[in-house]
């Protein structure tokens, strides 16, 4: 089940043998390889720009075609396993499962563009190199941290990288751009960017001379050299945004698990969807996924783009100047308009279809979520695989127990809602049980919209996912010593677990994640700080709050600002410094 749909630019070496340059409508395409089994050619994701297409296996493995090159398709050799790869109009990059980013392109290495280098060995801050997830622009690579801080690299020409290209019109060594960053988002011939923080709020910057990054009427047609902040989003949740070269597109999810897409830019070839410029966020609407039906999934090229349906609908609207709508032989289409596919050969849910759009080229291919999927999330949460000490099995009813096993977990071992969820699995097939324990430790409503509605409430009931990791730890009492950090003050010693301080503290996030750092229980001395200070520190370092007892000085706040700095501790809505501050002035 690795075959996918195709249509547009059919570069040299063909992606498609024996077929034109130019293919207008979606036809199959199929690996030939017969070297490889079946297995080892299951997609996991395609990534693809005007000089190369890379077609990442769920076995790690990729193999890549170099545009206008007579070699057939090369293997990337990468010793590690590869997580994700990203491909922009002049470079690329690999994530590996062990957090680090390889990279290669002549904004990323001038002294030999095809050579492969570890770019996230190049951040000076050795506590910040592991990477949780990276994005080509056109000319830069942005790589977010485990830490959640967001650096670039490469070309600064158009302000991309956050500061004015007259003062840094490029640089080889990844940048620090925005702390406290949840998502990044760009694209494979955008010279722009979009980043997230984990309260929802959306900063842009980079090219604007199109209105592409949505800050309205009055800034538009210059480039923004610094953070911005975009105003006047749509309601909602901000599902993903992707970037082509005049335009960009926004997926929103409210309340009601409903979809919508927003686009801003340039009407140009009308990639925007809508029949005017929109320099904010303007609804994209159609017929053809309005109503009952809704959105699962969503890509942006150059100037084209797709929008794959919960009724398996799949449609598209912009350039067609290559045949990538697969309508035929127009130049370009103004509406949204259903593509006409071949009969699919499997017989699955259309939630495990995938759309993507290269530079001139579209794909959609099967993809379906397996076990090893809420693995790599637990790995991503925990960073290391040493803090991940859940057993994983992988055939028919053992992947359910299993689930089961993380359902504990993320439900904080809430006995009636575990009862309420079984009893709907019980009606279910295993592929559908899948699918929800899936969406319970993910909230991701795309893997399936009816059995997300069914299960809303459930998911919704769910405590913070650091309060029952917490619980976890703080309840067993097995591996203590490897679970547990000794804090100690004015010789007495305090046990803090360690999945509580990488969550709290930068500082100890960086000492236990470190790769080459030793994962002993090492002690670090608070004898700075007061009875009452450190009093104030644990609680907040478990519960997020200030006990209410507590009398708050100026002197504490001084003790605790200096802890905080120190400690670099997460700043979380509420922080810690803002409680102290509302405290204290409410006491006077």
């Amino acid at each position: 089940m690795n075959e996918i749909i195709f249509f547009g630019k059919n570069e040299k070496p063909k992606l498609i043998k024996n077929e034109p340059e130019t293919i207008t409508k979606p036809i199959q395409f199929k690996f030939k390889n017969e070297n490889e089994n079946e297995k080892e050619k299951q997609i996991k994701q395609i990534s693809s720009s005007y000089y190369s297409t890379i077609f990442l296996f769920k076995n790690g493995k990729a193999i890549e075609y170099l545009n206008d090159s007579k070699q057939n398709p090369q293997k990337i050799q990468i010793e590690e396993n590869i997580q994700k790869v990203t491909v922009g109009y002049e470079n690329e990059a690999i994530l590996t499962t062990e957090g680090n980013v390889i990279a290669k392109g002549y904004n990323i290495n001038s002294n030999n563009s095809n050579k492969f280098i570890n770019i996230s060995s190049l951040i000076e801050d050795t506590n910040d190199r592991i990477i949780e997830d990276i994005i080509s622009g056109a000319y830069s690579i942005y790589l977010l941290t485990s830490n959640q801080n967001v650096y670039g690299i490469g070309s600064n020409q158009d302000d991309q990288l956050g500061f004015d290209s007259k003062t840094l019109p490029e640089t080889q060594k990844p940048i620090l751009m925005m702390k406290n960053v949840s998502k990044i988002f760009s694209g494979n011939s955008s010279k722009y960017v979009f980043l997230l923080n984990s309260n929802q709020e959306l900063f842009g910057f980079g090219d604007n001379r199109n209105g592409q990054l949505g800050l309205g009427e009055s800034i538009k047609e210059i480039r923004i050299p610094k953070l911005t902040k975009i105003q006047n989003i749509p309601k909602g949740k901000i599902i993903d945004i992707q970037c082509g070269l005049f335009h960009s597109i926004m997926l929103i999810e409210n309340e009601n698990i409903k979809r919508k897409l927003y686009s801003c830019g340039f009407y140009r070839f009308n990639g925007l969807g809508i029949f005017h410029n929109a320099y904010e966020f303007t609804e994209i609407k159609s017929t053809l996924f309005e109503n009952d039906d809704n959105i699962l999934d969503f890509s942006v090229g150059y100037t084209h783009n797709l929008i794959l349906t919960s009724k398996g609908k799949l449609i598209g609207f912009g350039d067609n100047y290559s045949g990538q709508l697969g309508i035929g032989d127009s130049y370009f289409e103004l509406s949204p308009i259903q593509i006409e596919l071949p009969k699919l050969r499997f017989n699955e849910d259309i939630s495990n279809y995938h759309v993507y759009c290269g530079y001139n080229k579209s794909f959609l291919y099967y993809s379906p979520l397996s076990f090893s999927n809420l693995e790599e999330d637990l790995i991503k949460l925990f960073r290391r695989k040493e803090f991940c000490d859940i057993s994983f099995k992988t055939e028919n009813e053992e992947i359910i127990e299993a689930h089961k096993l993380i359902l504990k977990y993320r439900l904080n071992q809430n006995q009636n809602q575990i009862e309420k969820l079984e009893e709907i699995i019980s009606k279910k097939s295993i592929k559908e049980s899948n699918q929800i324990f899936e969406m319970i430790y993910s909230n991701n409503s795309k893997i399936n919209p009816i059995l997300y509605s069914e299960i809303k409430e459930i998911i919704n009931s769910n405590e913070k996912i650091e309060e029952t990791i917490k619980r976890i730890y703080l309840n067993e009492n097995e591996n203590e010593n490897e679970k547990d950090f000794i804090i100690e003050r004015k010789e007495k010693q305090y046990k803090f677990p360690k999945l509580i301080l990488i969550m709290r503290s930068e500082l100890y996030r960086g000492m236990f994640l470190s790769v080459t750092e030793d994962k002993s229980n090492k002690v670090t001395d608070y004898s700075e700080l007061s009875n009452k200070s450190f009093q104030i520190f644990e609680y907040w370092i478990y519960s997020n709050q200030i006990k209410e007892e507590i009398e708050i000085t100026q002197e504490i706040i001084d003790e605790i600002q200096i802890g905080i700095d120190y400690f670099q501790l997460n700043q979380t809505n509420p922080n810690l410094f803002d409680l102290l501050i509302n405290k204290f002035n409410n006491q006077n």
